[in-house]
Formats: structure tokens, C-alpha cells, sequence
């Protein structure tokens, strides 16, 4: 058994010359056994410095990969030393209005943050036993979210988008008006962006500043143009800043990250390189478990007054919702907020589908005490009634509106009124649970009385106006 003498001088020593380099990925032989995730430092035959991470270790090989990217390496001149330390992050809440890459390194200007603590990025799981339920309601200010889907503190629901919607639009205006209802102790963004273009990183930044809520807000910007495996840290990262705003400081933490599609096909393009067997579609068989261990590091632990949420966004490849990316996240989440193409093309922002759309935490943040008492039975309605409102289209495009039922026609009239009132919003609209209840009522109120099965009669004479 080796002493700790022992390894301290391991860790010292420097192996020179790769076995091979394979996209981000460079093997080296005859190295002292090394841990799995310990963080290497590469040094390039002109000197400069890179940072690695073991990603497989056997008697034979070890096999590293580089955040800054393998270009510019060559074989008999690369330098690795192992630090015998995993990849830590130094957490402060300084970076609270920063601009950082996917490694936690200043991208604005400005020197990196130093904090007194470091920590492991890949952090360590919530004991089940302390979890605390979530409860509090926040309030996004998006009327479909609020009212229909509601995010609950400590909450992880993803938003399934596909290529060309408004995604980024609604992250970024969450971002700016997302607040704690119900909860207490200060609220905070973490921002996380992997393989976004430079544009959308600086709408992401000029929208935080204009609007004044960037020094409340953490950018972790891992850019299209930056190496892919930093994609697969870069979430690492901000949710261990999350953990520490969280857990040690006692902030109520809204994590956003966007694109978790980038974020796997990292994963496919290493477990490619790699030759590992490929599972659905090319996927790594591990996809499952490696999101688990992201999405997993939200909640709320019992005696702490902080908590995190987390609302990661995906693109679905083709409009896909089997896809193994967004049914794989189902699986982990606690629902999900799902975009329609259809909607967006008619102009409808966000172009939110209500209908496959689920909050599974929703109906214990929302009622008295919390929203408004008739909070769960409107949003009841409203899911019933624009249900109808399909079945009904469907109907009129077979034998012709003019053929249609009068209660049909005010289901139709209902629906124009819910799509363009109630779903479609400003993207600098910021709406209280109060509007949006209110709003959903002048909806409803087009529907005769004897539809609104799911209403009581108390909360339909206090709320219902019928207009003429």
C-alpha cells in the first residue's frame, strides 16, 4: 500500500510524449495509476497550458480530455502532469454579475473570480432523506407558465423547444422577471449557455444589462466556436456556483441552461471517439445517469433557507418529442413545457402548447395562500375547455364552420380569445398571478355557464362576467 508520502510525489511527477490524439481526446502510456474526473494539466510544446480531465484510466492507458481543445498538440512534445485532485470550481458571490466561460474563467473583461472555497464540479448528490418537498410558487410572469404550468421553488421542469423558436427569447425574459412568491431570502440567477452563437450570447448579455438585472445574474457562456468539450462542464460549473449561492449563502437560485441538446451531442461526439457502443440514435448508453446527475442537484435540503430550481431548455431534433433527449428528461424531470411549431408561425408568443405541457409539483404550490383560491380549478378549466376547442376544429375543417353548433362557435370565439390574449404576451410583459387569473376568467366568461363543469358556482358568480 503506497503512503500518502507516496502519492504526494506521484502527483508531482510529468510524463511527456501522447500515445495518440483523437479530437479533444489525447492517450498517454506508462503513467502511475490515476483517478477517474482528476484533472490534468497540459503543457503544449510552446509552453502555454492547458487543463484535462481523466476521463478513462486502465493498467495500459489513460485517456484525457481537453477543454481548450487538442489543436496545436503534437504527440512527442506533450507534457501532462496529474494533479491528483478532481476539477474544482472557487466559488464567490462576486461572480453574481460576471460573464464567465464554461470553465468559470472571466469572459467579460474583467480578472477571474477568486472565492475562499473550491469545489468539486461534479458535486455530490442531495441525501433523499433531507430533501424538503417544494412548495413556493414562483412567478415567471408568463401567463401560460403561471397559470397553467406553474414553477414551483425548488422545481425542475424543462422547456422542449425546437430549432428556430423564440427559446432563447423566454429564457432570457424569465431571467429578467422571475421572482420568489411565497418563499424567502434573496433571488438569484445562474445562467448557463453551451454551443450558442455569438449573437445569441450577446442578445443574453445586452438584454441582463438594458434591463438592469445582470449584477444579479451569474453567465456561464460555453460559445458555438469554443471547443465541444467544454459543453460538457460548462453546467458542471454554474450548478456548483448554484450549490454554494444555495446551500451556504441561503438564496432561492433559478438555474437556466440552454441548449441541453448541445450539451449531448458532446456526450455522442466523446463516447464516438472513444468506441464505446452506441445506444438509441448514437447515444451514449449512460445519457440517462449523466443527465440524472445534473438535473438531480436541484431541490431544497431541509434546515437550509436556500434553494435551487432549475429550468433547462432543449431543442428537440425534429420537432421530436420521443426523441432520447427530451424522453429521457421526462423521465428525470418533474414535467415539462412544451413549444409548438404551429403556434409559433402564426406570430404567437411564447408559442407555448398548454396541452402536453405538465407541471407535476404544481397542484401543491398553488390555491390559498399561495396564488389565489381559484387558482387550481381555472387552470383545470382552461385545460378542459382549449381541449375541446381542438376537437371542435377538427370537426369544422370536416363539415364547415357555418355548420357548427352556437356552443361550438363560442369554443371557437374561446379559443381565438385564450391563443392571442391569453398565451400570446410581449416579451417585455411582465404579468402578476392576479392578471393572468383575471385574464383566464374574460376567457372562460365566453363559455356559457353550464361548460365550466370543472368551476364551482361560489367562483363562478364571483368571477364570471359574461360580455355581449
Amino acid at each position: 500500500m503506497r503512503t500518502e508520502i507516496d502519492r504526494t510525489l506521484l502527483r508531482g511527477r510529468e510524463y511527456r510524449g501522447a500515445s495518440r490524439i483523437d479530437g479533444p481526446l489525447v492517450y498517454m502510456r506508462g503513467t502511475h495509476p490515476v483517478g477517474y474526473n482528476e484533472l490534468v494539466e497540459i503543457t503544449c510544446s510552446d509552453g502555454k497550458r492547458r487543463s484535462g480531465q481523466v476521463l478513462d484510466t486502465s493498467d495500459d492507458v489513460v485517456c484525457v480530455q481537453v477543454f481548450e481543445g487538442t489543436d496545436g498538440l503534437n504527440m512527442p512534445d506533450t507534457r501532462m502532469h496529474f494533479l491528483g485532485e478532481p476539477l474544482s470550481l472557487s466559488v464567490t458571490e462576486d461572480m453574481l454579475g460576471r460573464v464567465m466561460n464554461g470553465l468559470g474563467k472571466a469572459r467579460d473583461g474583467g480578472a477571474d473570480p477568486h472565492g475562499s472555497e473550491e469545489r468539486d464540479v461534479n458535486g455530490s448528490p442531495i441525501n433523499p432523506t433531507s430533501r424538503e418537498y417544494p412548495r413556493d410558487y414562483i412567478q415567471t410572469g408568463i401567463s401560460v407558465i403561471d397559470g397553467m404550468t406553474t414553477l414551483i421553488q425548488g422545481q425542475k421542469l424543462p422547456i422542449f423547444s425546437g430549432n428556430g423558436l423564440s427559446h432563447n427569447q423566454l429564457a432570457a425574459q424569465i431571467a429578467r422577471q422571475a421572482k420568489v412568491r411565497g418563499g424567502k431570502g434573496d433571488f438569484c440567477i445562474v445562467f448557463c449557455a453551451m454551443g450558442v452563437k455569438y449573437d445569441i450570447a450577446k442578445f443574453f448579455i445586452d438584454s441582463f444589462e438594458e434591463t438592469g438585472v445582470l449584477d444579479n445574474v451569474a453567465l456561464f457562456l460555453s460559445l458555438a466556436d469554443d471547443p465541444s468539450i467544454e459543453r460538457t462542464i460548462t453546467p458542471r460549473t454554474a450548478l456548483t456556483l448554484a450549490e454554494h449561492l444555495a446551500f451556504d449563502k441561503g438564496k432561492q437560485v433559478l438555474v437556466i441552461m440552454t441548449d441541453m441538446t448541445n450539451y449531448c451531442e458532446s456526450l455522442r461526439e466523446i463516447s464516438t471517439l472513444r468506441g464505446e457502443i452506441p445506444s438509441r440514435k448514437g447515444y451514449p448508453g449512460y445519457l440517462y445517469s449523466n443527465l440524472a446527475e445534473l438535473y438531480e442537484r436541484s431541490g431544497k435540503i431541509a434546515g437550509r433557507s436556500g434553494s435551487i430550481t432549475q429550468l433547462p431548455i432543449l431543442t428537440m431534433p425534429n420537432d421530436d418529442i420521443s426523441h432520447p433527449i427530451p424522453d429521457l428528461t421526462g423521465y428525470i424531470t418533474e414535467g415539462q413545457i412544451v413549444f409548438d411549431r404551429q403556434l409559433g408561425g402564426r406570430g404567437i408568443y411564447p408559442p407555448i402548447n398548454p396541452l402536453p405541457s405538465l407541471s407535476r409539483l404544481m397542484k401543491d404550490g398553488i390555491g390559498e395562500g399561495m396564488t389565489r383560491a381559484d387558482h387550481p380549478h381555472v387552470s383545470n378549466q382552461l385545460f378542459a375547455s382549449y381541449s375541446h376547442v381542438q376537437e371542435v376544429r377538427n370537426l369544422a375543417s370536416v363539415i364547415g364552420e357555418e355548420e357548427l353548433s352556437e356552443t361550438d362557435n363560442l369554443y371557437m370565439k374561446f379559443g381565438e380569445f385564450f391563443e392571442s390574449r391569453f398565451l400570446s404576451q410581449g416579451q417585455d410583459e411582465d404579468r402578476s398571478i392576479e392578471e393572468t387569473l383575471d385574464l383566464a376568467w374574460k376567457a372562460l366568461s365566453i363559455l356559457p355557464p353550464e361548460e365550466l363543469q370543472r368551476l364551482t358556482e361560489e367562483e363562478i358568480s364571483a368571477h364570471y362576467s359574461r360580455e355581449e
